[in-house]
């Protein structure tokens, strides 16, 4: 995490203002790790593209609403009348609209190396977005990062590929499922720090709309032109889909964009590297399923690195109230807000 964001004050830095964050976190960790298992479900009726397409017009479906109702609730709660639109500079709008660009660019990306590549592979190069995220911050935002934290993410990192690394033994490599797969951990990358940008610019509600309603746009010709069957024919396709929606894309990613703005965008992607510690554990209580050596040392890798990224001071504060700012610099950013 930039260490310029990280000065927080005594008197700021109350146990709530810190566990409320990574309890949050912690929520959309699970709901994302419930991923999987839908998607896996899903694809015995459509394809994972209009799985994709599903998961996220229906998604946009949930944020319009909430959308709708949180402007009303504000209406009747202020009792201020309706106020005209706020414009935004060309440059916030454009940012908004690459965040839904490579949001869609990333989830199709990733989904057709599967087609390409083994899964195994596609997992492993797929999670490496926090190394992207890392290098990303650095390079273009002046990011800094401590030295553990470095040493964590690339413990982390080597533990995800260790977790598939019997997998990746078997599987039949292919050169062009693989590129795809690693720019869609790009992909992954840059939408964790172009919102992480605009976070301070538009409302967290405002930017996962906008973000699902972008990518919804964006696949509907894809969808139109390579899917004969776009809509689930049966009600368990239906309830399988709107829990991708409901659960995944709303509740977890939902939460992972509310939390940037309390984190940094690496230190984010690093913690969802502990999906695959999620996911096995459930799998292992659910399906019985046995656990290698490998996966083991790949999980105590992932665990150990995100535990030494986290107890460097600088990787874990939060970005609230991290800079003095005059008064005339705090009341030009809240009448940034929308």
């Amino acid at each position: 995490m930039a260490e310029n964001q990280l000065s927080l004050t005594p008197e700021n830095s109350d146990k709530t203002s810190k566990i409320l964050p990574t309890i949050i976190v912690i929520i959309a960790l699970l709901a994302l790790s419930s991923t999987a298992i839908f998607i896996k479900i899903a694809v015995r009726e459509m394809s994972p593209v209009a799985t994709l397409f599903n998961r996220l017009w229906i998604a946009t479906i949930i944020f319009g609403l909430w959308s709708g109702i949180n402007q009303v609730r504000t209406q009747i709660t202020e009792d201020k009348p309706v106020l005209p639109q706020q414009r935004y500079p060309i440059k916030e709008i454009a940012l908004l609209i690459a965040v839904g660009l490579v949001h869609v660019l990333g989830r199709l990306s990733w989904t057709w190396s599967l087609t390409q590549t083994g899964a195994a592979n596609a997992n492993a190069l797929g999670s490496l977005n926090p190394l992207f995220t890392t290098l990303g911050g650095w390079l273009f935002f002046n990011q800094i990062f401590g030295r553990k934290f470095i040493i964590g993410l690339i413990l982390a990192v080597i533990g995800a590929i260790a977790v598939v690394f019997e997998d990746l033994l078997r599987s039949n490599h292919n050169f062009t499922g693989d590129a795809v797969a690693l720019i869609s951990s790009i992909f992954y990358a840059a939408n964790f720090l172009l919102i992480e940008q605009i976070g301070n610019k538009f409302s967290m509600i405002a930017i996962l709309l906008w973000r699902c309603a972008i990518a919804t746009s964006l696949m509907i010709p894809v969808v139109l032109i390579l899917e004969k069957q776009v809509l689930p024919v049966t009600l368990s396709g239906w309830l399988v889909v709107f829990a991708l929606a409901a659960i995944c894309e709303a509740l977890g990613h939902g939460l992972i964009v509310y939390s940037l703005k309390n984190f940094s965008s690496g230190f984010i992607s690093l913690l969802l590297l502990l999906n695959p510690v999620i996911v096995a554990i459930l799998a292992w209580i659910l399906f019985s399923e046995n656990l290698s050596i490998f996966n083991l040392l790949g999980l105590a890798l992932i665990v150990g690195g995100i535990y030494l990224a986290i107890s460097n001071k600088e990787s874990v504060q939060s970005k609230i109230n991290t800079q003095i700012q005059s008064p005339a610099e705090i009341d030009s950013s809240a009448s940034s807000l929308k």
